[in-house]
């Protein structure tokens, strides 16, 4: 997850990435990239992370009125990420810089957007110094999208919308097989039964146990993994 886009935030995601595939010991089979409520940061942070998923092609431009303006940004061959399956969830929250990376991994096909539309700031900010100890800040550029897309006022649409919601657990010992009656027929075929396990103590909790769309894109990861044989 990542919270905010600061000037070391593209190397950490670098270092957390090969740190994943020394403690799995072989490749990934999904990651999970979260950007909900990530208000955005540094343009050049916004750039690496989405880089160590690229390998080539556009990660974003700027367009604008005034001279210098236009920017433009692509992706270096190297692959941190050696390609594994990618979801990224985003919010409203989602803004600016995070906007940037997820526009770019829709775009690019790298990844599937999951959760809902995000916040729409994608305009350039320039400082122009005054008298007295003051400045002006002026709108100069826009960002867009690989495609084309401006993000501004527009926003990242996701590719599979899934909102907030609460979920909820079914409490131990609540549902009871066939094999917790007493007097229940054997299996007939030498078989020993299975009635329901019941624990002492409480399942340690997990993150995606009280998320949503956390839990939805581990499905949805769990579910690439079979369809591609992983």
């Amino acid at each position: 997850r990542i919270t905010q886009f600061q000037v070391k935030t593209g190397d950490e995601v670098g270092k957390a990435l090969a740190k994943f595939r020394k403690d799995n010991g072989k490749k990934m089979s999904g990651l999970i990239l979260d950007l909900r409520n990530n208000p955005g940061g540094v343009l050049q942070s916004a750039v690496q992370v989405a880089d160590h998923f690229l390998t080539k092609g556009l990660i974003v431009y700027t367009k604008g009125r005034i001279a210098n303006s236009e920017l433009r940004f692509s992706a270096d061959p190297a692959d941190a990420s050696e390609g594994v399956p990618l979801v990224v969830l985003i919010n409203g929250g989602s803004a600016s810089a995070s906007e940037i990376v997820a526009g770019a991994l829709q775009d690019q096909k790298r990844g599937i957007l999951m959760g809902t539309d995000t916040f729409g700031k994608g305009s350039v900010q320039t400082v122009l110094p005054l008298n007295n100890d003051r400045a002006l800040k002026i709108t100069t550029a826009l960002y867009y999208t690989p495609n084309g897309r401006s993000i501004q006022a527009q926003g990242i649409n996701p590719d599979i919308v899934v909102r907030r919601a609460k979920v909820t657990n079914e409490a131990d010992g609540e549902n009871y097989k066939e094999a917790d009656l007493m007097g229940h027929l054997g299996n007939g075929n030498g078989g020993a039964d299975k009635p329901t396990v019941k624990s002492g103590a409480a399942a340690k909790a997990r993150p995606q146990d009280d998320d949503f769309q956390l839990s939805q894109a581990l499905s949805l990861l769990k579910g690439l993994s079979i369809t591609r044989g992983n």
